[in-house]
C-alpha cells in the first residue's frame, strides 16, 4: 500500500510577501491589481480572508470590505524562486514529486531518502525543514492514495497535518460535502443536489451505472472515489499531450480587463512546469464559460513556441479580441498548452530559419 503525502503551501504569494515584509505580518495583505483601477484579487492572506475577501473578487469591492487592507501587485519571479526551494526540500525527502502548482505537490514516500516508515513523520519533518529554512507554512494531507491525501490537506488549514488511514477513510468521505470532490463543481454540486446526494455517503448509495447515466464520464471515477480507490501513482516524468489551468471565479466578471490578473496568474503556473519540464508550447487555448453555462473556446497555432507569461499574456489579449464578452459575465476562466517542443529542439528550429 503506498504512503502518499499532498502538501499545499498556506496562502503562499501573500505569506511570502508577508515574509519579506515583517511590516506585513498579521495585516491584511491582498495580492493584485490595483483596486483603483478596475483590478482583480488573485489571492490574500488570511487576515484579509477574515473580511470576506476572495480570489477574483474586484479589487474595489476588496478594499470596501477592508479598508486598510494592503494591496501589493503580484511578483511571480519571487514566487517561482521560493517554490523552486519548496520543491528542493520536497526532493531531499523523495526522488517522487509530482508538482500540481508552484505551491502544491504530491509525494510518495512509501520508500523515501530519510528511511522513515511513518509517512506522518515525514510529512511532520517537510512542514517543520520548510518553517525552519523558508520561514513559510504548509499544510499536509498523508494517506493511502491521491485523492485522500489531497482533500485532507485542506481539511485543518493553515499549518495543519490531517492523516487519513485506510481504516479511517470511509468514514472521512462519507462525511465530506460532495463539492469537495474531484470533478464536482458548483453546477454539478447542485445538480446532485435536485437528487438528494449533498454527501459522499449520499454518492455511495449509487450504482456505478447511475453515477455515469448522470455525471458521464466522471462517474465511474467518482463512483470510486468516494469508495476510496485512487490507484494513480505519483509520477514525476508523466508525458503530458497538454497542460492546463482553469478556475471558477466567485464572483462573475464581465470586461477582459477584470480577467487578465486571473489569467495571468493561471500562466504563471504553466510557466513553472515549462520551466521544470525544459519545454516550450505551440498551442495555446482559451476557455470561458459565461453565468449561462454556455462555453467558447478560442485555439491558437504559435508561429513560436512559448514559455514566458509574457508570451503568453501576449497572445491570450490578442485572443481575447475573437472573443467579445458583449456585456455577459463570466463564471470560469481556463488556459491549455500543447504541442510541447524541448527548448534545445527551439532553439535549433530557430537556427534553421
Amino acid at each position: 500500500m503506498r504512503k502518499i503525502i499532498h502538501i499545499d503551501m498556506d496562502a503562499f504569494f501573500a505569506a511570502v510577501e508577508q515574509r519579506e515584509n515583517p511590516d506585513l505580518q498579521g495585516k491584511p495583505v491582498v495580492i493584485g491589481g490595483d483596486p483603483y483601477a478596475r483590478g482583480v484579487v488573485a489571492t490574500c492572506s488570511y487576515e484579509a480572508r477574515k473580511y470576506g475577501i476572495h480570489s477574483a473578487m474586484p479589487s474595489k469591492q476588496a478594499q470596501i470590505r477592508c479598508p486598510h487592507a494592503i494591496f501589493i501587485r503580484p511578483r511571480m519571479s519571487l514566487y517561482k524562486e521560493v517554490s523552486q526551494e519548496v520543491m528542493e526540500i520536497f526532493h531531499s525527502f523523495t526522488s517522487l514529486v509530482e508538482p500540481l502548482s508552484l505551491d502544491e505537490a504530491y509525494l510518495d514516500v512509501s520508500e523515501n531518502k530519510v528511511g522513515m516508515q511513518s509517512a506522518t513523520l515525514v510529512a511532520r519533518q517537510i512542514k517543520e525543514r520548510i518553517w525552519e529554512e523558508l520561514k513559510l507554512t504548509a499544510s499536509a494531507g498523508v494517506s493511502y492514495n491521491k485523492f485522500i491525501a489531497k482533500l485532507a490537506s485542506g481539511y485543518r488549514k493553515p499549518d495543519g497535518l490531517t492523516v487519513i488511514t485506510p481504516e479511517q477513510a470511509q468514514a472521512f468521505l462519507d462525511a465530506e460535502p460532495i463539492h469537495h470532490f474531484w470533478g464536482v463543481g458548483k453546477v454539478t454540486a447542485q445538480q446532485l443536489k435536485g437528487y438528494g446526494i449533498e454527501t459522499g455517503a449520499d454518492l455511495r448509495q449509487w450504482s456505478k451505472e447511475k453515477c455515469m447515466e448522470v455525471l458521464g464520464s466522471r462517474g465511474e471515477l467518482l463512483y470510486r472515489f468516494v469508495r476510496g480507490e485512487d490507484e494513480r501513482p505519483v509520477n514525476p516524468k508523466r508525458i503530458r499531450k497538454s497542460i492546463g489551468r482553469e478556475t471558477t471565479l466567485q464572483v462573475d466578471l464581465t470586461e477582459w480587463d477584470e480577467i487578465f490578473p486571473i489569467l495571468e496568474t493561471l500562466v504563471s503556473s504553466l510557466e513553472a512546469y515549462l520551466l521544470q519540464k525544459g519545454e516550450q508550447a505551440q498551442v495555446l487555448v482559451l476557455k470561458v464559460k459565461f453565468h449561462d453555462f454556455k462555453q467558447i473556446t478560442r485555439r491558437l497555432t504559435l508561429p513560436e513556441p512559448i514559455s514566458t507569461v509574457q508570451e503568453m499574456m501576449s497572445y491570450l489579449q490578442q485572443m481575447s479580441k475573437r472573443a467579445p464578452l458583449e456585456g455577459k459575465s463570466v463564471r470560469l476562466v481556463g488556459v491549455t498548452l500543447a504541442g510541447f517542443v524541448s527548448r534545445k529542439r527551439a532553439y535549433e528550429q530557430l537556427r534553421l530559419f
